[in-house]
């Protein structure tokens, strides 16, 4: 048969679906699925990659570099700085702690001393996209432990850009050496990153104030910077992988952010889909003796070995044997990052197949076990408490710092917005407002007010929102899909809280009460009510009321 690439991708994409069915229904994160669907679609058994090798990279460095832009956009600093050194130095530990056993391991696999140095640094992460996921379906997010955990998962973040910028200079190395010529590479370097970091201080601000009101501007101008920054930063000598970090830190400082990502998540996920499937297909099983043993003992080292030293560390830092449990149970999943080192350096030539081979089975087993850990992990720790009595109680003790949390969210700052807020700041209540008017939120930050830039029928950028603690939600949002939306998604967070609605047409007013409304705003049948109570008040001939209510009105226009 003729090479058709979108049948191969079609084909490709209907085995991840029917994967990913199956993973789904035991409860795994999808990356599981996609290197299976890499394995099955490989040339172990169907081998429908045959043929496009070229166009498939090509696809999974979109994935790669998507993946590091939104991991740039995404970097808190202000986050870590709030946890402290603790984070940093238990992350600092526990990878040298990790690494110092895993390389020895690596070692007696057969490995080249570079192959096992480069396992022995892959397995010392942990997947950020797996353990958010699982954090954020258990709400754990802001618990002690979920907070030091996304502190540790910062720190590797930190830990491989500082790996990947080693692996940019090296790439580069063979240049520096050619003469003056090899001088022109410290300066393109150097030149680059003021470009970035000018850009991002001066010219990027100006152009999101005007283009951020626009969805689709946004997006795609959020993607050409992506590429175009990630491009520039290869053509200094850096890898791909730099430049997509460094154009995602570029945009992070951005009120616009949580927009930015939530627009840009579905495409990386398109293309990372494609990534882990490529990696799966070039896991090499013509030996499989010399994989599956190696695969099973670098599995125990993250899923038993790796807890145990982060469990230590953390009493050592007084943590609580709960709070250490928890933290330490759900570092065993192995990372993306693993898989993006290891593509780099085999890339170059460093590795060979055996080492992305026995790393990916790897990586499906812990994610397999770990992905049941986490979601259990509570449970666990019931079974292994009357073991940790045997030590006496516990000396330490961490009170839940709760996180920024509101009274009332308002969606939606324009005429009926306005009025609602001046009310809540006259009872003092605690508020923030969310609106997709980039005007809108200027004005309010520049007040001193709490606000957020996003849409809020979109749902990536809900998850990023404190509404789960909210007493009351008020919307103004002139769209009854976008409301159905937004309520479904705060009733499946926020059972308590007291959702206000607003329509124009009573004919969505059931599809609103459906979705979790308590009541809804009928603006025609208000001003039908309010002009009957001034009939009531014999007001309606009095011409001096109404130019009052007329004045009043004017200033609320």
């Amino acid at each position: 048969m003729e090479y058709n690439i979108f049948l191969q991708i079609s084909a490709l994409l209907a085995v991840t679906v029917g994967l990913a069915f199956i993973i789904r229904f035991l409860r795994q994160p999808l990356i599981a699925a996609y290197l299976a669907a890499g394995l099955v679609c490989g040339p172990l058994f169907l081998n429908l990659l045959d043929g496009g090798t070229n166009l498939y990279q090509a696809f999974a460095d979109f994935g790669v570099v998507l993946l590091l832009f939104v991991i740039g956009l995404d970097l808190n600093f202000s986050y870590l700085k709030k946890i402290g050194k603790t984070a940093v130095g238990i992350g600092l530990w526990q990878f040298a702690l990790n690494f110092i056993l895993t390389f020895p391991l690596a070692l007696s696999f057969g490995l080249s001393l570079k192959g096992a140095f480069f396992l022995s640094l892959a397995a010392c992460f942990s997947s950020t996209i797996v353990i958010l996921k699982l954090l954020n379906d258990k709400q754990d997010e802001e618990s002690v432990y979920g907070r030091y955990t996304i502190g540790l998962l910062l720190v590797q973040d930190l830990i491989s850009i500082a790996i990947l910028t080693l692996l940019s200079f090296s790439s580069a190395g063979s240049v520096l050496s050619g003469g003056l010529a090899g001088l022109l590479v410290p300066l393109q370097a150097v030149a680059v990153i003021l470009f970035i970091v000018l850009a991002a201080k001066f010219i990027l601000p100006f152009i999101l104030e005007r283009i951020a009101a626009s969805g689709e501007f946004l997006f795609i101008f959020t993607v050409a910077w992506c590429f175009g920054a990630a491009a520039l930063m290869y053509m200094a000598g850096f890898s791909l992988e730099l430049g997509a970090i460094a154009a995602g830190l570029s945009l992070g400082s951005s009120r616009y952010h949580l927009e930015i990502g939530s627009r840009i998540k579905p495409l990386r996920d398109f293309f990372l889909v494609i990534f882990f499937v490529i990696l799966g297909s070039r896991a090499d099983f013509s030996d499989w003796s010399h994989v599956i043993v190696p695969a099973l003992l670098l599995s125990a080292v993250a899923i038993i070995a790796k807890p145990f030293i982060l469990y230590n560390l953390f009493r050592a830092r007084s943590f609580t044997r709960r709070n250490s449990f928890l933290s330490a149970i759900v570092s065993a999943p192995l990372s993306e990052f693993g898989f993006i080192i290891l593509f780099a350096v085999a890339a170059s030539g460093y590795l060979s197949e055996r080492e992305l081979s026995i790393f990916t089975i790897a990586a499906i087993i812990t994610i397999f076990v770990s992905s049941y850990l986490i979601v259990y992990s509570y449970n666990l720790y019931e079974w292994f408490r009357p073991f940790f009595k045997l030590f006496g109680r516990d000396r330490y003790q961490q009170p839940e710092d709760n996180k920024e949390n509101f009274e009332a969210m308002i969606f939606g700052y324009h005429r009926t917005g306005q009025p609602i807020v001046a009310a809540l700041k006259k009872r003092k209540m605690k508020f923030a407002v969310v609106d997709f008017n980039p005007d809108n939120v200027s004005m309010l930050v520049k007040g001193g007010d709490r606000a957020f830039f996003g849409d809020a029928s979109d749902i990536e950028f809900l998850e990023a929102l404190p509404l789960s603690k909210a007493k009351i939600i008020i919307s103004t949002i002139p769209s009854p899909e976008d409301q159905a939306i937004l309520f479904n998604y705060v009733r499946s967070r926020n059972k308590k809280a007291i959702i206000i609605a607003s329509l124009y047409n009573k004919k969505y007013s059931e599809r609103l009460y459906q979705a979790g409304a308590d009541y809804i705003l009928l603006p025609h049948i208000l001003s039908g009510a309010w002009l009957a109570e001034i009939i009531q008040k014999g007001g309606m001939a009095d011409r001096v009321s109404w130019r009052r209510l007329r004045r009043k009105q004017s200033a609320n226009l």
